[in-house]
């Protein structure tokens, strides 16, 4: 197989634009059939919608007013073009946001992310995204068999049966978050299995910290990240020539200036929204709440459509950990069911390449065994474990934040 997944990806840009235009029109009107689309975009004419600047003119639908809309309008807040009953899967992310899964090869434009970093047809890939509920594990699958892999179905948990996998089956590649495979790696070695078959990866649904890559790398492990979302898939993906992210070409991107609808100029940080062609649920300028930047010029790798710099934060205070989105919602929840706790914060850092969430949590006078209650509701509304810290009464900033994420950015 060549360097690219096929003619798409080296086409003249304005080709591109010019395709992608002439579709949108199509998929609005597709999206007006919806109930929930045809409240969102009242008004609008989709043959009007051609360009760049009729598509700006747009209202968004923002990824975090999904849950209250799915809750309003079950299950899927009337964006789904067809019924819950015709589609392939009925999927549930944290939040809980709730998503259909489509037919069709591929539709959730993974099998170029795999080809940009590496992964061929006959490769065994061992996948250890989440397959209970979650998407990620099926978004990943569609395009590793689009692509022409095996896929050993590891999900999460169950560590030495992974590795026992592994060990058996010899995988070249590997899907999951990048935490997850320094795991795998370092129990493989204690154990003494041999995890050594594993030369590349595509990770995503955490932060890829420079030493960490650096750190797989020198164990053998090629590491390439991608961003994606549920409602789209993949929308950009790193490649060999590691200057940014390319936008893949099932979708258009714009970045706008947070808490607007307004483009930003190139190279300006902003909010990613994202427009899909998905005939079963499309999404029309879903601002997803993550920061980017559009970076200049052309990748090396000869991929000619627009990159970006990759993940650049929040634009709401909606955090990603270890895989999951964390909603300020669920940390409000945590105080709704101990009112004992004034003020609460879940700060999120790094220790020993792993994602670590503290919630602070003030209290003026703690009872015996509230930190361990609070820890177990912690894990119950989130589905991740973290550590509680009661502090003292006005210890934490009255500043209206209930997640603050301390990694940084690599």
């Amino acid at each position: 197989m060549a360097d690219h997944y096929d003619a798409l990806e080296t086409r003249d840009p304005d080709a591109r634009e010019r395709d992608l235009f002439a579709r949108l029109s199509e998929i609005v009107a597709r999206a007006l059939t919806a109930p929930g689309w045809a409240s969102h975009l009242a008004g609008v004419d989709p043959a009007s919608v051609t360009s760049r600047a009729a598509l700006a003119r747009l209202p968004l639908m923002r990824k975090s007013d999904l849950v209250a809309l799915q809750k309003a309008h079950p299950p899927f807040g009337g964006l789904n073009v067809t019924p819950a009953g015709k589609v392939r899967r009925l999927l549930m992310s944290p939040g809980p946001i709730f998503e259909p899964e489509g037919f069709g090869p591929d539709i959730y434009g993974v099998a170029r992310a795999l080809l940009a970093a590496g992964f061929r047809p006959g490769d065994i890939v061992h996948n250890s995204f989440s397959y209970h509920l979650t998407p990620g594990a099926f978004i990943f699958e569609s395009g590793l068999l689009s692509l022409g892999c095996a896929v050993i179905p590891g999900g999460v948990g169950n560590t030495d049966q992974q590795i026992e996998a592994i060990a058996h089956f010899k995988p070249s590649g590997y899907a999951g978050t990048p935490d997850f495979l320094k795991l795998l790696l370092d129990g493989a070695a204690r154990s003494g299995k041999n995890a050594s078959s594993l030369k590349r990866a595509l990770v995503s649904g955490a932060a890829l910290p420079a030493t960490l890559r650096q750190e797989l790398a020198a164990r053998g492990v090629d590491v390439l990240a991608c961003y994606a979302i549920a409602e789209v898939g993949v929308i950009a993906y790193e490649t060999a020539a590691g200057d940014g992210m390319v936008v893949n070409e099932h979708i258009i991107v714009e970045i706008v200036r947070p808490g607007t609808g307004d483009p930003v100029p190139d190279g300006d940080v902003g909010e990613v929204v994202v427009t899909s062609f998905n005939p079963d649920y499309p999404m029309i300028r879903l601002a997803t709440g993550d920061l980017s930047a559009v970076l200049a010029g052309r990748s090396p790798c000869g991929r000619t459509n627009m990159r970006i710099k990759g993940w650049m934060g929040r634009a709401d205070q909606t955090t990603k950990i270890k895989g999951m989105f964390v909603h300020p919602a669920q940390v409000a929840e945590i105080g709704r069911r101990h009112r004992e706790l004034g003020r609460l914060r879940l700060v999120v850092t790094r220790a020993g390449e792993q994602d670590v969430m503290t919630l602070m949590a003030e209290c003026p006078a703690a009872p015996e065994g509230l930190a361990a209650a609070v820890a177990m509701t912690l894990a119950a509304v989130t589905r991740l474990r973290g550590e509680v810290s009661l502090v003292a009464a006005g210890a934490l900033p009255n500043d209206g934040k209930l997640i603050a994420d301390e990694r940084g950015v690599a």
